[in-house]
């Protein structure tokens, strides 16, 4: 680590993003909240008012709360973007204890007060504070205390001695873990996992209880022998794996249990924090950034001493080659008398995801990649997907841009948000290399990003309206894809009207073939130009009845020269939309959309009021509409903004196109939120799309519903799913018999 700390972590207070996120800590020898990623350091001095607990939201913004409620949002470069306050009621009585946590609803915070009451918020975007119903006869903090997710519901999971208590919206009920160990003793500490699905209870005689959040099943438990609380307590799992555990940390110690009779432990060399990830544990220290995992099947069959797996045997195989040595021969004899030769390859570039050093990967795809010159009809697929996950991977790993992401986490954020992470860092040209490599499409890609930049550009105060607008409009020319009006609409929000009117001048769109009908019509031509090209600024000041007369002009021109199709169709919907459009002015690019085009623009370009109203002023079908806000509002990127539609009443289209379309989009994070919304008969194929499997197991089971079994395992892969595979196997043989 290069950030130059002077103190070890043990005083600070220290939050990391999921996800290899940055990392923000305060000391209080030198109070200064570092948000940054390994090289990418920078700080403020923090004026404001004590402060408790620090946080990050699923956009890594930097969140600080103060003992009086108010929390402070910073961006990732230390630059003030707003602030909240979480109540008068927490403003009286003073902030305790706080905690940030992420559910699908958003990031969420949650206080205990002075007074010994709960209040939270579980989407700070949209701020509705709920207050805890109170804990009867509690005299003093609780000694720890959780948020959970259940069933689309936030509670909070507290222990007072040896009694648990959850706290819902309108209740208090108390709760037992089951199969707690009678000498187990009061709670001292509680740790829930990175998928809320797991809970774990550290109690004062050095027991260790593990099972789900829902308290209804244990998995184990383990004495550990120190009965001193931890000073920090996580969970270490891998998605689909068998394995359980959790990490401990006393000073300068750590140890893992599970469900085995012994533990795993380490000496370290300093103070550490512990931050839990989707597939294992940041351990950050004053000099060192490492990250502690269960190893993978794939790896673990093919590393293990003396292993005659067919990656195993594969990759000596290789080297042996390399070498000119027979024994290379011998080893593929094997592997293929066997017939594992697929297997075996495709252990290889599995294994190949899971390393970090790029020396170990080339081994093993190179191994890969031999095995597969042996091979008729092996999938080239797999193999290149792979090549060009791990460039990306080690690009973004490198210290200088300092995002340490594994290949399960990328695979789980997609490529899209980690694209947005390189913009929020302002890394564009890494960002608009990367989506070169994988030639993804210019909307996906490169024009959203330079969309991005122009946003950057035009706050930047030192150059000049002239020069700001000439570089954008040098670097975005005429890319596909770029909303014009958001860069304007920017520009006039940061007080520049100047350059937001020379950066709306700067792009003429292509009218195409409707321009060619009217090349023989010079009259209908120039009338349409009067009314459909904004060519001076004044422009959008014109009177909407002298469109609406001009358009009919046009009108009557087209009825002329028989062009029932203008006439009656792209023409008549501009008279009939132009009271509905007249109010645009300059922020669209051009009046010569239909009705359902203009309010897709309009979602597009993030005016939502607007469409609503030509939504309810027409009369569109709700079904339409819906249909054409999720479509165009997964276009934009806005998914924040589609996650709010789609609670603001029941959907008359369902939610499964709300996942469809987000898997459209290459964005299965955000598809996952809605998977559970959609009604049973549709949500084996909801999770199937999202890539959750064991959900869909699980749901197929529940339908008893052969079909949906046999859907599920033919997504199931061998050697990562072979649980699983087995689950759904017992589960339709039981049905067959019956």
């Amino acid at each position: 680590m290069e950030w130059g700390l002077r103190e070890d972590l043990r005083d600070c207070v220290v939050a990391a993003a999921p996800y290899g996120g940055p990392i923000g800590g305060c000391c209080p020898l030198s109070p200064l909240p570092e948000p940054g990623a390994v090289r990418r350091i920078l700080s403020l001095l923090w004026k404001s008012g004590r402060l408790v607990h620090l946080g990050w939201t699923a956009g890594e913004d930097l969140l600080c709360i103060q003992e009086d409620g108010t929390v402070l949002v910073y961006n990732l470069f230390c630059e003030f973007k707003r602030h909240f306050s979480m109540g008068n009621e927490v403003l009286q009585n003073h902030v305790l204890e706080a905690q940030v946590f992420h559910t699908e609803f958003g990031t969420g915070v949650a206080i205990l007060t002075g007074a010994l009451r709960f209040s939270l918020a579980t989407n700070i975007d949209d701020l509705k504070l709920r207050r805890l119903p109170e804990v009867p006869g509690l005299q003093k903090p609780p000694a720890c205390w959780a948020v959970l997710s259940q069933d689309r519901v936030t509670v909070v999971l507290l222990a007072v001695g040896q009694e648990l208590f959850l706290l819902d919206n309108t209740s208090c009920s108390v709760v037992s873990p089951p199969g707690l160990s009678p000498s187990a003793g009061p709670f001292l500490h509680m740790a829930v996992s990175f998928t809320h699905r797991h809970l774990a209870l550290f109690s004062d005689s050095g027991t260790v209880w593990m099972g789900t959040a829902s308290l209804k099943e244990k998995f184990c438990e383990f004495n550990t022998g120190i009965r001193s609380p931890p000073r920090q307590m996580v969970w270490c799992t891998r998605p689909r794996s068998r394995q359980r555990a959790v990490v401990l940390a006393w000073e300068r110690q750590l140890m893992v249990v599970g469900n085995s009779s012994e533990c795993i432990r380490f000496v370290l060399d300093e103070d550490s924090h512990l931050v839990p990830e989707l597939d294992g544990v940041r351990i950050l220290s004053r000099t060192c950034h490492e990250f502690l995992h269960e190893i993978p099947e794939a790896s673990q069959e093919i590393f293990r001493i003396a292993s005659m797996a067919p990656g195993a045997l594969l990759l000596e195989a290789q080297k042996e080659y390399e070498k000119e040595s027979q024994k290379a021969d011998e080893y593929l004899r094997e592997i293929r008398e066997q017939q594992l030769l697929p297997e075996a390859v495709g252990q290889c570039i599995e294994a190949a995801g899971y390393e970090h050093e790029p020396e170990t990967q080339k081994s093993l795809l190179r191994a890969a990649s031999f095995g597969k010159c042996f091979l008729d009809k092996f999938p080239p697929e797999g193999f290149v997907r792979m090549c060009q996950d791990l460039r990306v991977l080690n690009a973004i790993r490198d210290y200088q841009i300092g995002i340490p992401l594994t290949f399960t986490q990328y695979k789980q954020l997609t490529i899209e948000v980690l694209l947005d992470r390189l913009v929020l860092r302002r890394l564009y040209p890494l960002a608009i290399r990367i989506c070169e490599f994988l030639r993804l499409p210019e909307m996906q890609g490169v024009s959203r990003i330079l969309a991005h930049w122009a946003c950057y550009k035009v706050q930047q105060k030192d150059k000049s309206d002239e020069e700001v607008a000439q570089a954008i409009n040098q670097k975005l020319g005429d890319t596909a894809g770029i909303s014009y009006s958001d860069i304007a609409t920017r520009a006039y929000d940061c007080g520049r009207a100047e350059l937001a009117i020379k950066v709306a001048q700067g792009n003429e769109l292509n009218r195409g073939s409707f321009f060619m009908t009217l090349q023989n019509q010079p009259v209908a031509l120039s009338l349409y130009r009067q009314v459909g090209t904004p060519k001076t600024p004044e422009h959008p000041k014109a009177r909407i009845e002298g469109r609406v007369a001009a358009l009919q002009n046009a009108l009557d021109e087209f009825y002329k020269a028989k062009n029932d199709f203008a006439a009656k169709g792209d023409t008549r919907d501009k008279v009939t939309l132009s009271w509905g459009q007249g109010w645009l002015g300059g922020l669209l690019a051009g009046w010569d959309l239909s009705l359902h085009d203009t309010v897709a623009t309009l979602i597009l370009d993030g005016h939502h009021k607007r469409a609503e109203q030509l939504y309810r002023d027409f009369r569109i079908p709700d079904k339409r509409y819906w249909w054409l806000k999720i479509n165009a509002l997964a276009t934009r990127g806005d998914w924040e903004e589609m996650e709010k539609f789609s609670k603001s009443k029941k959907s008359p289209i369902g939610y499964l196109p709300f996942v469809e379309v987000a898997v459209k989009h290459h964005n299965r994070y955000e598809a996952k939120k809605y998977a559970p919304r959609v009604p049973p008969e549709q949500r084996v194929r909801a999770f199937v799309l999202v890539g959750d499997l064991e959900q869909a197991a699980e749901a197929a089971i529940e339908r008893k519903s052969e079909a949906e079994m046999s859907l599920v395992l033919a997504r199931c892969s061998a050697g990562t799913d072979g649980a699983l595979a087995e689950k759904l196997n017992r589960a339709r043989a039981q049905l067959l018999k019956k």
